[in-house]
């Protein structure tokens, strides 16, 4: 399910990332053709990305990069068609048992308004602060999620 990303996935990951993120960005009046893919382009970290397969195709990504104090989770997209259906949280589930495992937190944020704030809190996230664009949320180890 999850197989270590290359430099090489970077223009797949860029396309999805700006296929999943249009309509929030739309909405939020910040939607830019070529930013949207720049954005990922820039921060890009194959040592700790990870592609996320599924029947033996490219489902999706996630980064979990190390902070001074814990973790933090980006670039978690996953292929429009895959979305619902329990991928998002296996995924999850198996990234914050390993942030368990070393008893640290795990931070990230996600665009005001995005659906996908509802799977971080079923697992725990919690707000930490937030903008006019972003939600920034954190989970402690071992808080228990709700599946």
């Amino acid at each position: 399910m999850l197989h270590p990303a290359t430099p090489g996935d970077v223009e797949m990951i860029a396309e999805l990332r700006a296929t999943v993120l249009r309509a929030d960005l739309e909405r939020l009046g910040r939607f830019d053709e070529h930013r949207v893919r720049q954005r990922l382009r820039d921060s890009f970290s194959p040592q700790y990305t990870s592609v996320i397969v599924a029947d033996g195709a490219f489902a999706g990504c996630v980064t979990l990069r190390p902070t001074e104090d814990g973790r933090r989770l980006e670039h978690f997209y996953l292929v429009p068609g895959l979305q619902g259906r329990g991928l998002g949280s296996a995924v999850l589930r198996t990234l914050l048992d390993r942030a368990d495992a070393a008893g640290v937190p795990v931070r990230l944020n996600v665009l005001q308004g995005s659906a996908a704030r509802r799977l971080y809190e079923r697992h725990g996230f919690t707000m930490e602060a937030q903008d006019p664009i972003d939600v920034y949320l954190v989970r402690r180890p071992g808080t228990v999620s709700r599946r």
